[in-house]
């Protein structure tokens, strides 16, 4: 899977109250979600993300609640990967089950607001455009990226209900 989009920056500890503000936790509706993603830490996000944007943030990114809404905010957003220097375990996990493409990186330093980003996740690869230069994250395990490509842990099990029952 690639992609390619600019880039919003986000520091260490973003927790998933930041990401979807629990008074917006009445839906599970992506595009709803999505309008209200980073609203309490830029409420103008949502408005200015493009449909296949990246989020690069720092340690301890999703921190807090173990819900969902999180993972299908970001997505509903238009974000097409999320970079970080680390992940909350819970939100590694449920962005997997949402099938929201995730990559540690252990420096984001380099990469800026702004620039553009290409990401090659079967390889692990970001190239920023912007400055010329690549970077090597690690790269998901060839299931993992599966299930992504799958669209989340249930679509993959539906999936692969489908073949077997042939």
């Amino acid at each position: 899977m690639k992609f390619k989009g600019k880039v919003w920056r986000f520091g260490d500890n973003v927790n998933t109250d930041e990401i979807i503000p629990a008074r917006f936790l009445n839906t599970m509706d992506p595009e709803e979600l999505g309008g209200h993603c980073m609203e309490d830490i830029d409420p103008e996000f949502a408005k200015k993300v493009s449909k296949g944007d990246i989020i690069v943030a720092g340690r301890n990114f999703g921190c807090g609640s173990s819900r969902e809404h999180a993972q299908i905010a970001i997505k509903g957003a238009g974000i097409s990967c999320v970079i970080a220097e680390g992940f909350a375990r819970i939100f590694y996990r449920n962005a997997i089950n949402v099938g929201l493409p995730i990559l540690e990186l252990r420096d984001v330093s380099k990469i800026s607001e702004g620039d553009y980003l290409e990401i090659d996740l079967d390889k692990g690869t970001i190239v920023n455009l912007s400055e010329d230069k690549l970077y090597k994250a690690r790269p998901l395990s060839k299931f993992i990226q599966e299930i992504i490509k799958s669209g989340g842990l249930l679509k993959w099990i539906k999936s692969k209900g489908k073949k077997n029952a042939k």
